[in-house]
C-alpha cells in the first residue's frame, strides 16, 4: 500500500448528540494516503452520521478532525468539497436531465468573467475520465447512463475538486460482478495517486478484495481496527453484531414436498423458453449476472409484465394470470428487489403499507376495520421481531431489514403458497440478514414454496435447496447438489 505511513485523516474523540440521542460516542479513526479503509457496522451503528460529518451535513458535538495534519472544521458541504473531500452516497446525487459535463461542474463551473466555457468544461471532463481510464461522452444525459456509469460520473465529479479523500457508501449495491471489478480497478488507480478511500459495504467478500484495513462500529461506538490480513470473515461479523456467531447462514432442514408451481416455456422480450418447478417446503435459489432475466421472469409469473408464451401451473392446474391482482388471488406473492420504490409507500405508515394488499381481509362494504388491521399487523410485528416504536411510524424511517420484514408481512397475511423474494438482503446489515434468513427458513418449514433471487453467491449457496442459474434470458443450469457447489461453478454457468 503506497504512502501508508503518511497520515491523511485523523478523527479523535468524536461525539455527536441529537435531541435525546447520543449517536456517536467517542469515535477514533485514522486514514492514510493511498489506503482503502473499510468502515463496517450494522445499520444504526453510526456510520452514516460519521460520514455526514466529513461531508459537512453534520458537525461534531465534541472531538477533533485533522486533515493532512491540520485541524479542520467542516461547517457545510461546500467547505468539505473545498478541502478535497468527496462523498458518494448510496443514492446518487446527479440531476438526470443534465449532461454528464453539467453534473460534474455544477456549482463549480470553469468560467471567465462569469461566462461558462462549455468547451473548456468538456475538455476538462475528458481529461478526468482519461485519468481513470474510462470513456464516457461528457455531453450524454445522465438519465441515459447505466448505474455503473453514473457511479463513475460521481467519482469524476469528486475528482474535479482536487480530491484527497473519497468516501463511498455501498458503491456496489446494484452493480454486476464485472462492473464491481471495473470499480475496483478505478479505486486501485486512485490509491496509486495517493487518494485515501473510506469504503462502506455490507458485502463482506468485497471488503477482503479491496480493503487494506477495517474499522468496525457498533451502536455509535468504536469497536476496533484490524489489518485485513489479520481478521477472518467470522471475526468481522462477530465484531459487528457483538456476539458469537456459529454460522453466517442458519442451518435448515427443509422437508421437500410435492411440486407447487410449474413454469413451462416462458417467453418474452427478455426471457427465452424458461421452465422450472418449485416444491412445497423448498427454497429454490435463482442467480446470474444482473440483466440475466431473473427479475423479468418473475414479473411474467406475477403478471406484472406481459408474456409472449408459456404456462404457469399451481398444483397442476394452469393459471390465467394477467395482472398482479390475479397472482395474489391465486396465492403468489412477490417481494421486489426495489423495496423502497415498489415494495413500500415510504411516506405512509407501516400499518398502511401492511394493509394495502390486505384491505379485503379487514373491511366490509368499503369500510376498513382499523382495530382488526392493527391487531393482525401486531401479530406479525411480534412474530417477525419488527423493530418500530409504533404502527404509525413512516416506512421511510425504518432500517432496511425492518422495511423488508414489513413487505414480507404483507404477503404472509395473504397466506401465499408461493413467495418470490428478489434480492432479500440488498442493503441490509449482517445481523438483520440472519433474521431474514431465519424467516425464509420458517416459511419453507411451513410448506411454502420459496423462490429466492440473489446476486450474492454465498447467500444463494447458503440458503438454497436447489439453484437455477440464468444467462442472457435463458436457464443455463440447475444445480441439484448445492452442498458441493462453489461460487466459481455458479459464475461459470452464469458467464459461459
Amino acid at each position: 500500500m503506497s504512502d501508508k505511513q503518511e497520515l491523511l485523516l485523523q478523527m479523535r474523540g468524536i461525539h455527536k448528540r441529537f435531541p435525546g440521542v447520543h449517536a456517536i460516542k467517542g469515535i477514533d479513526m485514522a486514514l492514510y494516503k493511498g489506503e482503502v479503509l473499510a468502515l463496517m457496522g450494522e445499520n444504526g451503528a453510526g456510520k452514516s452520521t460519521l460520514i455526514k460529518m466529513l461531508g459537512g451535513a453534520h458537525q461534531p458535538t465534541e472531538g477533533i478532525i485533522e486533515l493532512k495534519g491540520e485541524k479542520i472544521e467542516i461547517e457545510n458541504p461546500q467547505v468539505s468539497q473545498d478541502l478535497g473531500i468527496g462523498i458518494i452516497y448510496q443514492e446518487f446525487n446527479l440531476i438526470p436531465h443534465l449532461t454528464v459535463r453539467e453534473n460534474i461542474f455544477l456549482g463549480k463551473p470553469k468560467s471567465k468573467k462569469g461566462v461558462i466555457s462549455k468547451k473548456e468544461e468538456h475538455q476538462h471532463a475528458l481529461e478526468l475520465f482519461q485519468k481513470i481510464g474510462i470513456d464516457i461522452d461528457p455531453e450524454t444525459l445522465c438519465c441515459k447512463l447505466s448505474t455503473a456509469e453514473q457511479q463513475i460520473v460521481e467519482i469524476v465529479k469528486a475528482l474535479s475538486s482536487e480530491l484527497s479523500l473519497l468516501v463511498m457508501d455501498e458503491p456496489s449495491a446494484t452493480l454486476t460482478p464485472q462492473e464491481v471489478e471495473g470499480l475496483f480497478k478505478i479505486i486501485r488507480d486512485l490509491q496509486k495517486q495517493g487518494i485515501g478511500i473510506i469504503y462502506i459495504s455490507h458485502r463482506l467478500d468485497e471488503i477482503f478484495d479491496i480493503a487494506n484495513r477495517v474499522t468496525v462500529m457498533r451502536d455509535g461506538e468504536y469497536i476496533g481496527t484490524k489489518e485485513i490480513e489479520e481478521i477472518t470473515r467470522q471475526e468481522m461479523i462477530e465484531m459487528m453484531v457483538g456476539r458469537k456467531v456459529e454460522n453466517e447462514f442458519p442451518k435448515h432442514y427443509h422437508k421437500i414436498g410435492a411440486p407447487v408451481l410449474e413454469v413451462s416455456e416462458m417467453n418474452s422480450a427478455d426471457v427465452k423458453n424458461a421452465s422450472f418447478t418449485v416444491h412445497a417446503g423448498e427454497v429454490l435459489g435463482f442467480t446470474g449476472l444482473v440483466g440475466a432475466g431473473r427479475t423479468e421472469l418473475m414479473r411474467l409469473i406475477f403478471g406484472a409484465d406481459k408474456k409472449r408464451s408459456g404456462t404457469v401451473k399451481l398444483h397442476g392446474k394452469e393459471l390465467d394470470i394477467k395482472s398482479p391482482g390475479d397472482a395474489i388471488a391465486k396465492g403468489i406473492g412477490l417481494l421486489t428487489e426495489d423495496r423502497k420504490g415498489q415494495g413500500l409507500v415510504l411516506m405512509h405508515s407501516v400499518r398502511e403499507n401492511f394493509g394495502l394488499p390486505n384491505l379485503g381481509l379487514f373491511s366490509k362494504k368499503g369500510v376498513i376495520n382499523a382495530f382488526e388491521e392493527k391487531k393482525r399487523f401486531a401479530k406479525h410485528i411480534e412474530s417477525m421481531k419488527i423493530k418500530i416504536p409504533h404502527q404509525e411510524q413512516l416506512a421511510k424511517n425504518l432500517s432496511g431489514g425492518n422495511q423488508q420484514k414489513v413487505v414480507l408481512a404483507k404477503w404472509l397475511e395473504q397466506d401465499c403458497e408461493v413467495i418470490i423474494i428478489d434480492e432479500p438482503t440488498r442493503g441490509i446489515d449482517v445481523g438483520a440478514k440472519y433474521e431474514i434468513y431465519m424467516l425464509i427458513n420458517q416459511l419453507a418449514e411451513q410448506g411454502k414454496a420459496i423462490i429466492m433471487i440473489s446476486s450474492e453467491l454465498p447467500e444463494v449457496i447458503g440458503m438454497s435447496d436447489r439453484i437455477v442459474v440464468m444467462r442472457s434470458g435463458h436457464i443455463s443450469a440447475v444445480v441439484e447438489d448445492v452442498q458441493n457447489t462453489t461460487q466459481e461453478i455458479l459464475l461459470d454457468h452464469a458467464i459461459h
